[in-house]
């Protein structure tokens, strides 16, 4: 189908960037011409990317438009103290309140209460003053702000109130209830002015978008009754990956960052159990860890005795991200134990889904994920109480993987799929 509607997309992550950030709108924008729209992409022309994966740059739909403009971000600064501390804290990984230096405390300060809403906060003029003329020139009719950062929203949010054009604000993660706000040591003055510009920005877009339906709930309360949010959920790309040999070892693997807060300590103590009483566990037993991984997990481990079963690949492209999650006998999927994380639904998930092989998925009670897993049979979802349940499910599995049956039989994919996905989203552009 030809394009007959430009939609301008402001992001700040695009290939070359790495990890789950850069996904969602990568995959939008590959699929968005076929239902009639054209996309064009506005993003940072020198950011600063904690994770490069220059394999995803061939992902990007030719048919796409690129324009950019230059950021200044401050973590030049908090580099010059740490470089390694202020790549922790932009990619997440925040050391638990007791281990932190107070280098690592003074820079979560800052990040915190200076850089308001967050780092990227300064790209926010600069990017009005361009846009604006330039939407006006091309006469597109609606824009999409996506964060985290969240300071592009108030980028869309100033254009909105410059120029005539429709607005759609997509929250791939929640704002002040994401796991890691209250880490930001927020004073009560920061604190408020977080809640105050994510209450304007609820209130004045055409559209918010939201990737599961408790944040949708969330944000419901923020907002008037008639406020439009929708939500269109992550999901999975049809990738030509070759046919994977399975690990010829009981193989477990956790993809992606995995951060201090996401520590499983009953899984470690299951897995350190079933070593010591079942030997043939213990012969064919193998934890891999693939994606940036806190000093926390990896002390936690050590201490459960199960450092000599451990692969650490660190981070991988996507594409063998996509090859390991294929070739592994199981599948780990971790969520902070917080009420706070309930709507996290992890990007992953979907690829795992489509992966052929189970999901060990723990969080907390009531979380979203939890009820897609089981809808689509793709795996077992645990609370972070259910110790003697997931150990048992753990030898179940073990005793498939010996007799050569360890397999998922899911239902119900297609309505996760990214073309399906963006048929949605396209729907709701031409509705604005």
């Amino acid at each position: 189908m030809k394009p007959t509607n430009k939609v301008l997309i402001i992001t700040y992550y695009w290939p070359p960037a790495g990890g789950p950030g850069v996904q969602r709108w990568l995959k939008f924008v590959k699929y968005l011409p076929d239902f009639g729209i054209q996309p064009i992409v506005y993003l940072p022309e020198n950011p600063t990317y904690p994770i490069v994966d220059e394999k995803l740059v061939s992902d990007v739909s030719p048919a796409t438009i690129i324009l950019k403009k230059k950021i200044w971000e401050p973590y030049w600064f908090a580099g010059f103290f740490s470089k390694k501390a202020t790549q922790k804290i932009s990619s997440g990984i925040i050391p638990s309140v007791k281990k932190q230096t107070v280098l690592q405390r003074f820079l979560l300060w800052v990040r915190g209460n200076i850089f308001i809403p967050d780092a990227r906060f300064l790209w926010v003029n600069p990017s009005v003053a361009f846009l604006k003329k330039y939407i006006v020139e091309n006469q597109i009719e609606t824009i999409i702000t996506t964060g985290p950062p969240h300071s592009l929203h108030l980028i869309g949010l100033h254009l909105q109130q410059q120029i005539k054009v429709k607005w759609i604000a997509d929250f791939r993660d929640p704002w002040t209830t994401i796991g890691y706000h209250k880490a930001l040591k927020l004073s009560s003055y920061a604190e408020r002015k977080h809640q105050q510009l994510e209450k304007q920005v609820l209130n004045s877009a055409d559209l918010i978008l939201v990737t599961s339906p408790t944040t949708k709930a969330e944000f419901h309360a923020l907002t008037s009754s008639n406020r439009p949010i929708t939500v269109i959920t992550n999901g999975y790309d049809h990738e030509a990956i070759p046919p994977q040999t399975l690990d010829d070892k009981f193989s477990l693997a956790h993809i992606g960052s995995f951060l201090s807060d996401r520590n499983p300590i009953i899984l470690w103590e299951s897995l350190q159990e079933l070593v010591l009483e079942y030997p043939e566990f213990a012969a064919n037993f193998q934890l891999k860890l693939i994606g940036k991984t806190s000093e926390e997990v990896l002390q936690s481990i050590t201490q459960h005795e199960l450092a000599q079963y451990v692969v650490n690949l660190g981070y991988v492209s996507h594409e063998e991200a996509l090859a390991q999650q294929r070739k592994t006998q199981v599948l780990v999927l971790i969520e902070i134990d917080s009420p706070d994380t309930r709507s996290i639904i992890p990007g992953k998930l979907f690829e795992y889904m489509v992966s052929g092989r189970p999901i060990l998925a723990m969080g907390p009670q009531g979380s979203d994920f939890a009820s897609i897993i089981q809808s689509t049979n793709t795996g077992v979802f645990f609370n972070y109480q259910e110790k003697t349940a997931l150990k048992a499910k753990i030898l179940n599995w073990f005793h498939d993987y010996q007799s050569g049956q360890l397999k998922t039989n899911p239902v119900g994919l297609e309505q996760y799929s990214r073309k399906y996905l963006t048929q949605q989203l396209a729907h709701e552009i031409t509705q604005l």
